[in-house]
């Protein structure tokens, strides 16, 4: 079923909040919106997949200026995004 983008917006707000805090949450969606735009030029789907969207969140380190690079890097190419993601995922554990 599809959902409208506001819709999308809405349900993602929590996870941004967490990723990137109350003060720029409206900023990060923002963000987020024009990364859906993007996404449907190059991959002609209408939003990322939510994977996509959590290793953007993951890879922001809860900064706004990690979080467009790691949007940008997805847009470009969400395979990039998953090798860093996973790189993250595995050096936060040895740091543990």
């Amino acid at each position: 079923m599809d959902i409208s983008r506001a819709e999308r917006r809405t349900k993602r707000r929590e996870r941004v909040i967490a990723a990137v805090g109350q003060s720029e949450a409206n900023a990060a969606l923002d963000l987020f919106e024009l990364v859906e735009l993007a996404w449907h030029d190059c991959y002609r789907e209408i939003t990322p997949p939510e994977e996509v969207i959590d290793e953007i969140l993951l890879l922001s380190r809860g900064e706004l200026s990690r979080l467009i690079a790691a949007a940008h890097l997805a847009v470009n190419d969400w395979r990039d995004t998953r090798v860093a993601a996973d790189r993250w995922r595995g050096s936060s554990k040895s740091t543990e």
